[in-house]
């Protein structure tokens, strides 16, 4: 069965999370968690562990922060996976959105890149038109 069948039978948009900040990650997962059809299926703060999980959940989306715990970043995990899985859909987030990040990420397969501190809600509003889409609703 393809991924893409599968998820349409659950119908709606599986996401992957990866922040290193605990009470954002929190925030990120409670705003998606009251999307109808969306759906947090994995989370990590490191590197190593995003790659693993991301490969292995195989998500829609990911939501990956530009800074992650240790000496790694959003974009070592963008440069592992995206050509591993280019059918995921990978969305930054930073507090540091300035143009050569975006660049650099749009470069590297990112669909769009979110400044935290202040596009929380049009990357909520993002995915809750993919999360209708899925679902079949006019979004």
């Amino acid at each position: 069965m393809s991924r893409r069948r599968r998820r349409g039978q659950t119908g709606g948009v599986n996401i992957f999370l990866v922040e290193d900040s605990i009470p954002v990650r929190e925030r990120l997962a409670a705003m998606l968690g009251a999307i109808p059809g969306a759906e947090v299926v994995g989370q990590a703060a490191h590197a190593e562990a995003a790659i693993r999980g991301i490969l292995a959940a195989r998500p829609d989306v990911v939501l990956l922060d530009l800074n992650l715990a240790g000496q790694s970043s959003g974009f070592d995990v963008l440069r592992a996976v995206h050509p591993q899985a280019p059918e995921i859909d990978f969305y930054m987030l930073s507090n540091f959105a300035a143009d050569p990040y975006r660049q650099l990420a749009g470069r590297l397969g990112a669909r769009d890149f979110f400044d935290k501190s202040k596009e929380f809600e049009r990357m909520c509003e993002l995915i809750a038109r993919r999360a209708a889409a899925a679902q079949g609703e006019p979004s």
